[in-house]
């Protein structure tokens, strides 16, 4: 073998292993970021399922600690609010085939029908108690009787600290069924973005699980409360049963 070979052969068996070591290298980079994203979702707060009803989450001996344990400050500027902040509308984040908006109403509805073909995913129709107003509608899709309401309105949310989490964050907040029940379309845009001490629901009867539900997921997602606002909620808690 001449030694021009010889050296071409060498230069080849460089090359290849320069290009073995950076396939290396990009495979272990490929391996880090895929292990920190999986740590990531992980430290996520995780949605409750769908089909479990938020009454049944709260736990009533961890409220009181959950109130005294929430930042009390001054309302942040709504500068820059947009609902795209907090993802796409009603996304699917369970992952159950189904978006957030007709699991809800599947949850909340009873005699429910569903659009055929969807795997029972559209709600066509359904009856619905309000708890905002005690009120009994019989929903059908379009109809414009019931909105998905978010519990901490994202408004709110966004004023007290939502502005700081991710955008992954933000979109579980607006999705998670902790925060979702259906309402009374009317008594829900009456609510808009406010917290407890400005709007609390005409049906005395479920304010004590509407606060609590708001306490729940301020503290699920590290949000803050006004000094009014916590007021409000203790006066309602301290008439709860519990």
């Amino acid at each position: 073998m001449t030694k021009r070979k010889q050296i071409a052969l060498s230069a080849l068996a460089l090359s290849a292993t320069l290009l073995t070591g950076c396939d290396q290298i990009n495979q272990i980079a490929t391996d880090i970021a895929t292990e920190e994203a999986g740590k990531a979702v992980e430290e996520w707060p995780s949605p409750s399922a769908p089909e479990e009803s938020p009454a049944e989450l709260i736990n009533t001996n961890e409220i009181g600690s959950q109130i005294e344990a929430l930042t009390v400050k001054g309302k942040a500027p709504m500068t820059n609010y947009k609902r795209e902040e907090f993802g796409q509308t009603w996304e699917d984040v369970d992952r159950n085939g189904c978006d957030q908006r007709n699991d809800v109403l599947a949850r909340d509805l009873t005699n429910v029908i569903f659009k055929q073909g969807t795997r029972d995913c559209v709600v066509l129709s359904g009856t619905f108690k309000d708890p905002y107003t005690g009120e009994t509608i019989e929903h059908v899709r379009g109809g414009g009787k019931v909105d998905i309401d978010h519990v901490v309105a994202l408004g709110q949310a966004w004023a007290s600290g939502a502005q700081q989490l991710t955008e992954q964050e933000r979109t579980w907040l607006a999705n998670d069924p902790m925060n979702l029940m259906a309402s009374d379309a009317s008594a829900n845009r009456q609510k808009g973005d406010k917290e407890a001490s400005a709007w609390l629901p005409p049906n005395k009867s479920f304010r004590c699980e509407y606060v609590s539900r708001q306490i729940m997921v301020k503290s699920k997602y590290k949000l803050s409360v006004t000094k009014a606002e916590k007021n409000a909620m203790i006066v309602v808690l301290n008439s709860c049963p519990n």
